[in-house]
């Protein structure tokens, strides 16, 4: 199970790097970076990597070493890599809504409802945020495999199928 956790580890990478150099190329970060390129700040994104990847390096200490406490550690560092991930699903749904459904590239969506269940105010999402351009089935398999790697980890922490 722990050498299954790191392949959907390391699979779960490469999909956030496909995802991070999308976000890149198309502007969400730089020097240029224009307010409104992007609704992920890079404290959030690089945050996000950046936990990951040090995760990723103790669970690889973990595999090398059999401490069992670096086990833990790995699972105690993706608790907040899977919070600032869920972050960054919910800011991007409404931007995968928007660039789908309006040929625009702008739509209003509905933020709140009243009691009597009328449309609230509304707030335009516009088509050119960086994140925009994720490939669907990417950004679908990295959280799939994240949720799964997370799984493996915790059980391997635990001890659970002969670790």
């Amino acid at each position: 199970m722990d050498i299954a956790a790191l392949i959907t580890w390391i699979v779960t990478a490469t999909g956030g790097s496909i995802l991070l150099g999308t976000w890149l190329r198309k502007g969400g970060a730089g020097r240029h970076m224009q307010p409104g390129r992007s609704r992920f700040p890079p404290p959030l994104i690089f945050g996000h990597m950046g936990l990951a990847s040090v995760g990723l390096i103790v669970w690889i200490s973990y595999l090398l070493s059999d401490r069992h406490s670096l086990a833990w550690t790995a699972f105690a560092l993706l608790v907040p890599v899977a919070a600032l991930g869920f972050t960054m699903l919910r800011r991007w749904v409404p931007t995968y809504r928007a660039r789908h459904a309006s040929p625009l590239g702008a739509v209003a969506r509905t933020v709140g409802r009243t009691r009597a269940g009328t449309a609230g105010r509304t707030a335009a999402v516009p088509r050119h945020l960086a994140e925009s351009h994720f490939p669907v089935p990417v950004v679908g398999a990295h959280g799939m495999f994240a949720v799964v790697t997370v799984v493996l980890v915790f059980l391997t922490a635990l001890r659970v199928g002969g670790n």
